[in-house]
């Protein structure tokens, strides 16, 4: 019966979204500041839906996403700063941004291929989080705007944080009038090399400063059987363990503030292995609901896995929180992040999906984003 009204949901957002959006999408773009003389450009992609994102060449990174609740009323839905000086900043925890060369963690920040070994920045501990210390997501990527998407590319050179071959990428990222963000990321390789980007947007449908308050009412349904366990480094040992009878099973319908402090270290921050549809190449990931708003996110990828994050390395309530956009603090559980990708480290265990790219092949990863809201 659950997973039935799960569907329901999906309908519901996908009738509102259609019945609302039927005129011109834009893109307009504005200059954000800059980078050691150079200049970071915002690009916003809007439809007449009331449904609008920003997203800025550094790091390629989604600053803004406005949507409308059940009452048409609009809010921004993820977390991040008013100007380019936040996102330089320490307390800047890779909101929005993208991630590469390859994303989430590589344990003992080493890996061999073809019988080489390359060691890799340490910048968690003895291991590599997020591509090192400045991985994509501190670049400034390179934009045009081509028919009704942007194009977002960067070159990363050999040897970049240690990583071998040179690897050229491309984002498309595209604003439907049915309220679909459609993600769209390629990577081309001069060495075999691994590669795993994914989008690190923090979600929070009752509007970005709302914090835990608001996120422990989200209701979540993840199509996921099963999880990488990870050691307290948070590096996969290589199990994959079933989520049956456990915190880890999200399969049907699930208020977070029924599940997330039962989560050890704190909250949700695994990777959920997604079920397989050999059917559909864009594979529904995760259906997120805030009842209150109305305002419901479905996730599609073609990608094996997400990280399920619950920001729970935020400050905690009481502590000085991380100044947002518009004056808010941002604090433990303010948000949740889906970031579709392989499974972490899968360069180091043979069981996990393959994540080289040799030359002449190409790296795919679509992710998309559909927003709607629940009637």
């Amino acid at each position: 019966m659950q997973f039935f009204r799960t569907i329901a949901i999906m309908g519901f957002c996908l009738l509102r979204s259609v019945m609302d959006s039927n005129g011109e999408k834009s893109i307009t773009v504005t200059k954000w500041g800059s980078i050691d003389g150079r200049s970071i450009e915002k690009y916003t992609l809007k439809n007449n839906a009331g449904y609008a994102v920003d997203i800025i060449t550094y790091g390629a990174t989604i600053t803004s996403i406005r949507t409308p609740d059940k009452w048409g009323n609009i809010a921004d839905i993820v977390l991040g700063f008013d100007d380019i000086e936040g996102y330089l900043s320490s307390n800047n925890s890779y909101f929005g941004a993208t991630i590469g060369r390859v994303a989430n963690r590589i344990g003992n920040a080493a890996f061999t291929l073809n019988g080489e070994t390359y060691h890799l920045a340490k910048n968690m501990g003895n291991n590599t989080l997020h591509g090192g210390f400045k991985g994509w997501n501190s670049k400034i990527w390179n934009a045009t705007i081509r028919n009704d998407s942007l194009i977002l590319s960067l070159l990363s050179e050999d040897g970049d944080e240690g990583f071998p071959g040179a690897a050229i990428a491309s984002i498309s990222w595209k604003l439907t009038i049915n309220g679909e963000l459609q993600i769209d990321m390629k990577v081309f390789v001069t060495k075999a090399t691994p590669i795993n980007l994914t989008n690190h947007s923090y979600f929070n449908l009752a509007g970005h400063e709302s914090n835990a308050t608001e996120l422990y009412k989200h209701r979540i349904m993840l199509k996921a059987d099963h999880w990488t366990v990870t050691n307290t480094e948070s590096i996969p040992t290589g199990e994959i363990r079933s989520v049956e009878n456990t915190v880890m099973d999200l399969r049907e319908m699930t208020t977070l503030g029924d599940v997330i402090n039962k989560v050890p270290n704190g909250g949700y921050d695994y990777n959920f292995c997604i079920q397989t549809d050999p059917t559909n190449k864009e594979k529904l990931v995760a259906v997120v609901v805030h009842p209150a708003s109305g305002r419901c996110l479905s996730v599609y990828s073609n990608q094996p896995g997400v990280q399920f994050y619950t920001a729970n390395f935020l400050p905690e309530q009481g502590d000085i929180g991380i100044q947002g956009k518009s004056g808010t603090e941002y604090f433990k559980h303010g948000a949740l992040c889906l970031e579709t990708q392989n499974y972490p480290d899968a360069i180091n265990h043979e069981n996990f999906p393959n994540s080289i790219i040799d030359p002449g092949e190409v790296y795919h990863h679509i992710v998309i984003f559909k927003f709607g809201v629940e009637l």
